[in-house]
């Protein structure tokens, strides 16, 4: 043969094979089909097994019932495998089937038998939640649900609390409570019973889970894929603990380079997107061994997962953004170990954890464990049964800019973490603003209207790293304090707060924990390092912490106390006016979202100056420096609405541009 022919053909082959394709998914489409708009596929998986990196696969209107289960990913961030809506058209990929052979048992009571082979190797109505950290609440709880014209009844524990259904009293929908249901399975059947309070599911859009995900590889490693415009629902998801492989409706399963953009994410069991470890570093070893407690089982699974490339090389480094997620009990977003160097903004996240029929330590509109440099800005979340957002673990490089979150039971929760770690420009309405169960976090520009607990956590050891690493430095206890707080306003508005229990934190036996309005609960921490470290006994020439009273410094200036909010007993320069009543009221137009503010000239008077890298200083735990995610050099010289702030003397709270008197702010 020729050579320069096989020189040739080669080349005309490597070219015409790294050509982007598209191809085309339609519910009136056939698998046989070549994939091209005229000739669409009909699955989403058939495509997802010929798309390559560079590949488009576009989905066009319609519900597709399968779990999508991509088996090849992108080389790069240039090169990568795009999965999207057709623009304009709305697509749905559920987790779910149409369920219309219901039987009759008597008044609002309906029965689904089904053979377990409908189910094929998966039966929702089986597989029982149960990991570390979960709490069932002394009964069995299915991944399976059953949804009436798109929403989700309530499982029972016995057929009579079906008959003789009973509002639930956690629940924030009482009404929709008594739709409830009950399941059993032997002889090799599932039977389904449930009350749909006058409504003939037959005749209505009645639905079942049949499958534990909506989009997420089986695989770890499907690298840099993007997923765009679709809404995906009712997946039976697990509980997600740090000890176990977390799924979610959505997720990467342990790989790199995802873009999860402009999605609905809704009714998932427990969580609507993973970015979470996978099974192999640990399965609820705490709930199945019983040797070791969850917490040391956690350390662990750490270690082995730098074993098997936990890296910035091989994981995290997702965008997840422009999304709204919502109707999930555990989290919107939750992750462990995966989230690392991630971006999350621009999600509207809400009633998450609102049925309330199970619980755990891991419920939150984003819960992440290892949020090392990840950059959380521009979320609205709201409405939530639990937490806003709750960094747990390791969080350290990361910050937490501008965000709205309100009608929380909390917004935003620390737990040991040793930072640096950032929080600045967030407008914080729920009852309960923060609970700052860490140390080396920075506190900035925030508007804050609730009460904040504040607490050391002397009987864990967690780890801290080496600056924008995963690897690690050491571990170390929570002492307390090595905290700063400049330029902030504490408004006493939301008087009735709200109890939140917190086993963990009160099994500690410190007894600095309580609820505040602004600082007052730091007058057990001492004014410098230097005070800290001569309140702790030496021995051998060597530092060694004690369970005193005295506690790491806080730093703390150019904040303004307005009502109840009291200051830092060693702030200098304290505005604090008692007898002001600040208004902050939120207002819902639509999707847009306004702040009804009256303010007091007092906020204007704070001795204030620019938030930096050099101001912060280091942590003196992990002794690093506050900076960027990126390992950039911090100036908070922005306000909430991305304004510019005064170099020389910015205002407290999160926008530069307020006066006094009562204002109108657009802030979503």
């Amino acid at each position: 043969m020729n050579k320069n022919f096989v020189v040739i053909f080669c080349l005309f082959f490597s070219l015409t094979h790294s050509i982007a394709r598209e191809f085309h998914v339609s519910i009136t489409g056939n698998d046989d089909n070549v994939g091209t708009a005229n000739a669409p596929f009909r699955t989403i998986n058939w495509a997802a097994k010929k798309a390559k990196a560079g590949d488009t696969v576009t989905v066009h209107a319609g519900t597709y019932r399968e779990w999508v289960n991509p088996v090849f990913g992108g080389t790069s961030n240039i090169k990568r495998i795009l999965y999207r809506a057709a623009p304009d058209e709305q697509v749905f990929v559920k987790g779910s089937e149409v369920a219309n052979n219901w039987q009759l048992v008597n008044g609002n009571v309906w029965k689904l038998t089904l053979p377990n082979s409908y189910f094929g190797n998966y039966n929702p109505y089986q597989d029982t939640i149960y990991a570390d950290w979960f709490n069932a609440k002394g009964r069995v709880h299915h991944t399976g649900e059953v949804y009436l014209n798109g929403k989700s009844l309530y499982e029972v524990e016995t057929l009579k609390k079906v008959e003789l259904p009973k509002p639930l009293t956690d629940a924030t929908d009482q009404a929709g409570s008594l739709f409830t249901w009950y399941c059993e399975s032997k002889n090799g059947f599932t039977t389904i019973w449930a009350n749909f309070q006058g409504k003939n599911p037959n005749k209505e859009l009645t639905e079942i889970n049949v499958r534990s995900t909506c989009f997420y590889p089986a695989q770890t490693g499907i690298n840099y894929l993007t997923v765009r415009g679709f809404h995906f629902s009712q997946a039976a998801t697990q509980f997600a603990p740090p000890t176990a492989e977390q799924n979610g409706a959505v997720g990467p399963h342990w790989a790199k380079g995802w873009i999860i953009e402009n999605n609905i994410i809704s009714d998932s069991k427990c969580s609507g997107i993973s970015l979470g470890k996978e099974g192999s570093t640990g399965q609820n070893f705490g709930v199945n061994k019983r040797l070791k407690s969850g917490f040391q089982y956690q350390l662990e699974v750490v270690f082995k997962a730098i074993q098997i490339g936990w890296n910035r090389e091989s994981i995290g480094s997702h965008i997840v953004r422009n999304n709204t997620i919502y109707n999930c009990e555990q989290a919107g977003i939750v992750g462990h170990l995966g989230c690392v160097f991630s971006e999350i903004y621009n999600n509207h996240i809400y009633n998450i954890y609102t049925k309330k029929q199970f619980a755990g330590d891991e419920m939150a509109g984003i819960k992440l464990h290892a949020a090392l440099d990840v950059a959380i800005h521009n979320n609205r979340i709201h409405d939530n049964g639990t937490m806003g957002i709750w960094m747990d673990w390791q969080c350290q490089g990361t910050r937490i800019s501008s965000n709205l979150l309100y009608r929380n039971t909390l917004d935003i929760m620390s737990e040991v973490n040793h930072g640096p770690f950032v929080v600045d420009n967030n407008i914080l309405l729920s009852p309960e603003g923060f609970f700052d169960f860490s140390e080396g976090t920075a506190f900035a520009h925030n508007l804050i209207t609730g009460k904040t607990i504040h607490k050391s956590v002397l009987n864990r050891y967690t780890p801290y790293h080496f600056p924008h690493s995963t690897q690690l430095a050491g571990t170390a206890t929570i002492v307390g304090g090595d905290t700063r707080f400049y330029n902030n306003i504490f408004a006493s508005i939301n008087t009735e707060s709200k109890k939140i229990i917190n086993e963990e934190a009160n099994a500690a036996g410190n007894n600095d924990r309580g609820g505040a309005f602004g600082l007052d609960l730091y007058n057990i921490y001492s004014p410098s390092l230097q005070a800290y470290l001569d309140s702790l006994k030496k021995e051998n020439n060597v530092y060694v912490v004690t369970f005193a009273k005295v506690k790491q410094p806080v730093w703390a200036a150019g904040n303004v106390y307005w009502g109840e909010a009291k200051p830092f007993i060693y702030e200098k320069n304290t505005v604090q006016d008692c007898t002001f009543k600040a208004k902050v009221e939120v207002e819902e137009r639509g999707n847009e979202v306004y702040l009804h503010l009256k303010m007091d000239k007092s906020f204007t008077k704070a001795s204030t100056q620019l938030i930096t890298t050099d101001l912060l200083g280091m942590p003196r735990i992990a002794d690093a420096p506050f900076e960027n995610p990126d390992g950039s050099y911090l100036r908070i010289d922005q306000d909430y609405l991305g304004k510019p702030r005064n170099p020389n003397t910015p205002k407290s709270g999160p926008f530069e541009f307020l006066t006094d008197g009562e204002q109108v702010i657009k802030v979503w």
